[in-house]
């Protein structure tokens, strides 16, 4: 498991894996990740919650 981040902005703008990631994301997964932005603390929870949100369409 990677490093934890107090939440999302810190992640992308710490890993730049994560950031490059995010950037590729549809837009309405982009702004369902950013409301709950502070349960995001790992490039793996963002990889999740953005699968789960992109099945669920």
């Amino acid at each position: 498991m990677g490093r934890k981040y107090s939440g999302l902005y810190e992640l992308i703008e710490n890993d730049g894996e994560a950031g490059d990631y995010f950037d590729t994301l549809p837009e309405y997964v982009k702004e369902s990740i950013q409301e709950r932005e502070q349960n995001i603390n790992s490039f793996e929870s963002l990889r999740d919650y953005a699968a789960n949100l992109m099945r669920n369409e």
